[in-house]
């Protein structure tokens, strides 16, 4: 068995399909893009550098599509899919996978669920066969559902009740979105999870598993004909469902005031400051503040040596030993932009607050240094030209996007929005986003710590 893991965070409408091109459409880097009869986009990567293919189905549906009161169902249904199907036993496809020398996994976020293979590239079509098969015969065993109940339930006692930087982080989530599901954890509330049925498991699995509700991306020494000839074999023979409809989530009302909250447990070691923001994510044909954005995190918090933050904070006035700025504009609906300070010893969760909004409020009115930016510039150039070189990053890259909302276009736009953006566009993008009504601020500290509710609420 593989071991199945969440995105972090690591992202599609469904009533037209991003792809649909009458016939194969073919980019200036290898990427090749046509949609099957029953309307199951295909995106193929060509790379002839190793004999090697990643196969991955992408799923238009995650955590935020969950209906209420099952949170982590579409977690839950992953782990469910490496089990028996009406031709495969339990656990056979990654027994397959593994004793053709190669791996599997999948992976749920807010906005997709993604399963991959990486094999030998003459393995492509097992791979789909396999995948095939499980899209449309997943069997719902009780005794097993139970049994990956406790396996649900274990990782997010590793992974999120086990750890107190996680929970912070859920509880901050839940604080941003008011209304919107990116506000529920990815693995669902732990009491949802113990009331998950086989109904909703099967319910959730009709609702969204179907070839029109799905992306097949193949990266890799494949050739467009070969995927074509494959796919039809493999998924074109999957009729479409009728059960899927167009994602329809409850967005977020106008954020107002500013929300604060403190969270204190015996077991942090180091005390730090977070703050996120509500922010645009990257739309179809229109990227330029999500790339202006993805700037104003890399100048502000990208390698201490040379960020704002990291300059000021930890090599000036040492009242910091960690900053960082975050942003990943990959995301179907509004996602957030943030900021995180770990203060030095002797100095307070206010103090380093206090730092941080000083050295934010002069940076507006310095802004953006011309040579910092020519280098950010160079080095985000140089970063996407790097990204080319892995396989399974392209395939990950197209897979997330499409997901997300995005199209092919989208992403193949994306080296030359970031390229033509400006340090003009940076200070218009932080003007819109530093907005302290629809901010959460937060502050994880060890039960004896001296800083008090009352100081943060001044």
């Amino acid at each position: 068995m593989p071991s199945r893991s969440l995105t972090g965070a690591l992202l599609g409408l469904i009533a037209a399909p991003i792809l649909a091109l009458a016939s194969p459409a073919l980019a200036d880097d290898g990427v090749t893009s046509f949609t099957l009869d029953n309307g199951m986009d295909v995106v193929v990567i060509e790379d002839s550098r190793t004999p090697a293919v990643t196969h991955m189905v992408w799923y238009r549906v995650g955590s935020a599509d969950e209906p209420e009161g099952v949170s982590g169902v579409a977690h839950f249904l992953e782990h469910l899919m490496f089990k028996a199907t009406d031709n495969l036993e339990t656990g056979e496809l990654s027994r397959t996978v593994s004793a053709n020398g190669g791996r599997d996994n999948a992976f749920t976020s807010y906005d997709y669920t993604a399963y991959f293979q990486r094999v030998a590239a003459d393995r492509l079509g097992l791979m789909m066969e396999m995948e095939a098969d499980r899209m449309v015969n997943l069997r719902f065993n009780p005794t097993e559902i139970e049994s990956e109940r406790g396996v649900v339930i274990e990782e997010r006692n590793q992974r999120t009740d086990s750890d107190p930087g996680s929970l912070f982080n859920e509880q901050r989530r839940a604080a941003q979105f008011l209304n919107h599901r990116y506000g529920i954890p990815i693995i669902g509330w732990r009491h949802e999870i113990e009331e998950i049925s086989q109904e909703d498991l099967q319910g959730f699995y009709d609702a969204h598993y179907a070839p029109n509700n799905a992306i097949l991306v193949v990266a890799g020494n494949v050739s467009p004909d070969e995927v074509r000839s494959l796919a039809q074999e493999h998924y074109g023979v999957i009729p479409a469902s009728p059960d899927v409809v167009a994602r329809d989530r409850p967005q977020e009302p106008p954020q107002l005031v500013e929300r604060r909250m403190v969270m204190k447990d015996d077991r942090v070691s180091q005390p730090y400051v977070a703050r996120t923001y509500l922010a645009p994510e990257r739309d179809p044909g229109d990227q330029e503040t999500a790339a202006a954005l993805t700037y104003l995190a890399r100048i502000l918090g990208g390698s201490s040596a040379t960020s704002v933050l990291g300059q000021e904070l930890e090599f000036k006035t040492g009242q910091a030993v960690y900053t960082s700025a975050f942003y990943r504009g990959v995301s179907l609906d509004d996602t957030t932009f943030g900021l995180i300070a770990v203060p030095s010893e002797g100095i307070s969760l206010q103090e380093i607050e206090d730092a941080v909004d000083s050295t934010i409020a002069q940076f507006m009115q310095d802004g953006v240094d011309p040579a910092k930016f020519e280098r950010i510039k160079t080095q985000i150039k140089a970063s996407e030209i790097y990204g080319r070189d892995s396989v399974q990053s392209r395939a990950q890259q197209y897979g997330a996007a499409l997901t997300s909302g995005l199209t092919v276009e989208d992403v193949q736009a994306w080296p030359e929005v970031l390229a033509a953006v400006t340090p003009e566009d940076v200070m218009a993008a932080a003007e819109m986003v530093f907005d302290r009504s629809n901010a959460v601020t937060g502050w994880l500290m060890p039960d004896d710590t001296q800083d008090t509710q009352e100081e943060v609420t001044q």
